[in-house]
């Protein structure tokens, strides 16, 4: 039985002087049948879906069955090269690996949903971050995204992680706050440090509505995976900094739910209120389930001179 409360979790971890991934694993093998060995190979496999789908945006042009996203990943990637951004490379990168992931989930690619297909740009922007810049091995990894897990069992156990029933802090909220937790515990933090970036995302993007264009997941979520990936590495260096969370993690995930279950319907997933409501938002959808085909959206790209190569992606084979 996983602990119900982060606390709990924590303590039992810092006691045990190991990770809170440690508990998602046997928890997983409880509820399975499968051994640990068995959990950590499903790990490492999702891990490669997540690499592939992070990199495959990068690599070529990929755009959504809708026409409404796509070839973002790789304009900001070819940004990214050039040395100018402001907020660096490894931010940048970790912006292209977010979009690509949201990208190849709107085609219709394989992606991991982490915790769900609208969010599945912020974990393996994470990951894959770690494993560029630290040489971070697969076995890191896997220990990085169960805590991760575990954090977010303890999300869905006492709020939830459904744009539908609690906004897109729900999903992009609990996303980011999984990947801060995952990027502290491989920057060497212990359970609490992890709880605490946990908390200061979910703080960060509090209140934040599920307002899909045409009731896809597509815009504003892949902007939103991008700025969940930032906030998830940001907050992962304030907390190492010795930043704690004021607000404990279970507060801050119960402080969530309420705020969820307060908005009304227009702003949980169903397409009608803010961004969807919207003027442009509400032509978008015409055009995306008329006959007017969606063409500025992509008409006056230009393809960037260099391309990234990414290894081994596989995309074209459904993977």
């Amino acid at each position: 039985m996983f602990p119900r409360t982060a606390k709990e979790v924590a303590q039992m971890a810092e006691e045990q002087h190991t990770h809170l991934g440690t508990f998602a694993i046997r928890h997983e093998s409880e509820e399975t049948g499968a051994s640990e060995e068995a959990v950590r190979a499903a790990l490492a496999e999702q891990i490669r879906i997540m690499k592939v789908s992070a990199t495959e945006g990068r690599r070529r042009l990929v755009f959504s069955l809708s026409g409404l996203i796509g070839g973002d990943s790789t304009k900001v990637s070819a940004y990214a090269k050039r040395g100018t951004a402001i907020s660096g490379e490894v931010m940048v990168d970790a912006v292209a690996y977010a979009m690509s992931s949201s990208e190849v989930n709107a085609s219709m690619g394989r992606i991991v949903a982490a915790p769900t297909a609208g969010a599945c740009g912020i974990l393996p922007a994470v990951l894959k971050t770690f494993s560029d810049r630290r040489g971070t091995s697969e076995e890191e990894l896997v220990d990085a995204l169960a805590v991760a897990g575990a954090m977010g069992i303890i999300i869905g156990q006492n709020a939830t992680i459904s744009g539908a029933e609690g906004g897109c802090q729900a999903e992009t909220g609990a996303a980011a706050a999984m990947a801060a937790g995952a990027a502290v515990h491989l920057l060497g933090g212990t359970p609490s440090q992890c709880l605490d970036s946990g908390a200061i995302v979910l703080m960060n993007m509090l209140g934040l509505v599920c307002d899909p264009v045409a009731g896809l997941v597509e815009i504003p979520c892949v902007y939103r995976n991008a700025q969940g990936a930032v906030n998830a590495l940001t907050t992962a260096d304030m907390v190492m900094a010795g930043v704690r969370s004021r607000i404990p993690f279970d507060e801050a995930v119960t402080a969530m739910y309420e705020v969820g279950r307060s908005l009304s319907e227009a702003l949980r997933e169903t397409g009608i209120g803010g961004i969807a409501g919207t003027p442009t938002g509400q032509r978008l959808k015409r055009q995306v389930f008329g006959d007017a085909p969606i063409t500025e959206v992509h008409k006056d790209y230009k393809q960037p001179r260099e391309e990234e190569e990414s290894s081994g992606t596989g995309f074209e084979k459904g993977l």
